[in-house]
């Protein structure tokens, strides 16, 4: 039998590691960790950095593979995310198969908590069809709560509801009825260029939680241009860039 544990492990900060994060590492036969390729590797130099803190004495086996790339051909986006998760259990399955041949437990380092826009849990559930699997995830700090750390705001107004959405959704759709508080995620086209600039403050925050962490905020008609000079910067120098932002009506 494989035990998979999904720990979050908080947005690049080691200090984010939780206690029970800590346990769940240590109690772990073999530790699977991502590598996105070129540009991208401090990514598992960080999942790398953390272990090498939280891990006493020998400690599991870690294993580096590949991530496959996301085919980005004229299929439907909901189609190609399918397969590129089909793509990744197969990668998983090969790893755990070849490292634990007499079952074990195997653990993944998730970047923030695996509830909030993270794909790891969908990937579990399919290789739940290959064997007998038992789950178990570990909550982590989300880049929510990094960036609201950042600027010392609560995310939310008094009794007031906030949504959780994407970039894509905010061009697509505009701004929703839902809340006067927007949390934005998964954006890399600065979103907020398609909203009026008039109506909104902004809060945005990049690589939140890390030691590089950059933020900024302001009226959206007067930090736009601020914002999108220093994330081009930002990504340029470093190769990757993660980002979030909060809006919230003036």
């Amino acid at each position: 039998m494989i035990e998979l544990s999904l720990i979050g492990i908080g947005t690049g900060n080691p200090q984010h590691m939780t206690l029970q994060a800590i346990d769940a590492l240590n109690a772990q036969d073999l530790i699977l960790i991502p590598n996105k390729g070129a540009g991208k590797d401090d990514l598992a130099g960080l999942r790398r950095e953390i272990c090498t803190r939280a891990i006493e004495g020998g400690g599991p086996k870690i294993v580096e593979f590949a991530l496959p790339m996301r085919d980005e051909a004229t299929k439907s986006y909901h189609r190609r995310v399918d397969d590129w998760h089909d793509a990744i259990a197969e990668i998983w399955w090969q790893n755990i198969t070849a490292n634990l041949r007499e079952g074990g437990k195997a653990g993944f380092l998730v970047w923030g908590d695996p509830s909030l826009y993270d794909s790891t849990m969908r990937i579990a559930e399919r290789l739940k069809t290959l064997a007998d699997i038992k789950l178990t995830v570990i909550p982590g700090i989300t880049s929510i709560q990094a960036l609201t750390a950042a600027h010392a705001i609560p995310v939310n107004e008094i009794g007031a509801p906030f949504t959780i959405t994407t970039g894509r959704q905010l061009r697509e759709n505009g701004w929703p009825d839902s809340a006067d508080t927007l949390v934005i995620m998964l954006d890399g086209e600065c979103s907020f260029q398609s909203i009026d600039a008039q109506e909104a403050e902004i809060f945005w925050t990049a690589y939140a939680g890390m030691e590089n962490q950059i933020s900024v905020a302001g009226p959206l008609a007067e930090v736009a241009g601020q914002i999108i000079e220093t994330r081009a910067k930002a990504r340029a120098e470093h190769g990757w860039i993660m980002d979030i932002y909060l809006l919230r009506r003036r």
